[in-house]
């Protein structure tokens, strides 16, 4: 069981926006679990910003690049953003992204690739960066998306560099239409999705245990209401498809590009798009990087530390 520290508190409180206290009791519920106690607040419809992404910034940069109908993101991190606006870390990354191409999204084989114009490999050139910038680094990871017959679009979030941004999308589009209507098209979608944030493609591609968690917050949501339960389990279903499906699949989303009207979804916008390039469009694959996601980052008091630092002297 976790302790239940005043820190622990006002972390669930700034993920979800529920009250101190309730933030208090959520945890000690359920035992220290962050992800239970919001939940739990959730449950309780305690939990003003349940949609809050449950993520902590790490600095560093995200490199893409597509060349050939394929495309390679990575993610490179570093311990602050001064480092990451350093041009020798830009250099790394941007190399790196271009070495990933052929890695195929296998981390350990990229890492174990000869960096170029060295006789080391990326992670020993990493290594040494380390040791020469004096900050720690790291390839984090890594995909590979193509189209043999198609294309592969990239878009760059808070660019910082070419190739180098703050959040990178890759999407590639099955389709023998115009290859000009079709990265337009590619390009205002990889937007979409920086924006959007989607967890699938389809309904049919979301994780069966994600689906499941949210039906149980809807139906406990229902009984807490007084609602019978063949009642709550219906309007579970509702919710899922008119709330949830429509927030985090990418056809069911209200599409986010310059060509959208504010109300049209992905999957309206496409067939739209589809009259344009002359035929056929599929979404067969995307990936999605937002630097930092998922990394925990500790909280410092940098006064605190100056003055503890000089209590040693």
């Amino acid at each position: 069981m976790a302790e239940v520290t005043a820190s622990l508190v006002k972390a669930l409180r700034d993920k979800t926006g529920a009250g101190m206290m309730d933030c208090k009791t959520a945890l000690t519920q359920t035992k220290g679990d962050m992800g239970q106690a919001v939940d739990w607040l959730r449950k309780k419809g305690l939990s003003r910003a349940s949609q809050k992404a449950d993520r902590v910034a790490a600095e560093g940069l995200i490199g893409v690049t597509v060349r050939d109908k394929a495309g390679a993101i990575v993610e490179v991190n570093s311990e602050t953003d001064f480092v990451a606006r350093n041009d020798r870390f830009q250099d790394m990354v941007r190399t790196v992204t271009g070495l990933a191409l052929a890695a195929g999204g296998d981390l350990k084989k990229l890492l174990a690739m000869t960096y170029p114009g060295k006789t080391m490999t990326v992670e020993e050139h990493v290594k040494e960066l380390v040791a020469t910038i004096g900050e720690n680094m790291g390839v984090r990871r890594t995909a590979r998306v193509s189209a043999s017959d198609g294309v592969v679009c990239e878009y760059l979030h808070n660019k910082v560099a070419d190739g180098l941004g703050k959040v990178g999308v890759l999407v590639s589009l099955k389709s023998k239409g115009k290859p000009a209507e079709l990265s337009q098209f590619g390009r205002q979608l990889a937007m979409h999705i920086a924006a959007a944030s989607p967890a699938a493609i389809s309904a049919d591609e979301l994780d069966p245990a994600l689906i499941e968690r949210e039906r149980a917050i809807y139906i406990e949501q229902a009984n807490a209401s007084g609602k019978p339960p063949e009642i709550a389990a219906k309007m579970a279903e509702g919710r899922l498809r008119k709330e949830f499906f429509q927030r985090v699949v990418l056809l069911q989303q209200t599409f986010l590009g310059p060509s959208g009207d504010g109300k049209a979804s992905v999957e309206e916008v496409l067939k739209g798009a589809e009259k344009v390039a002359g035929g056929p469009i599929k979404i067969t694959k995307f990936v999605r990087y937002a630097l930092g996601e998922g990394i925990d980052k500790k909280d410092t008091d940098f006064a605190a530390e100056v003055a503890a630092a000089a209590g040693k002297r």
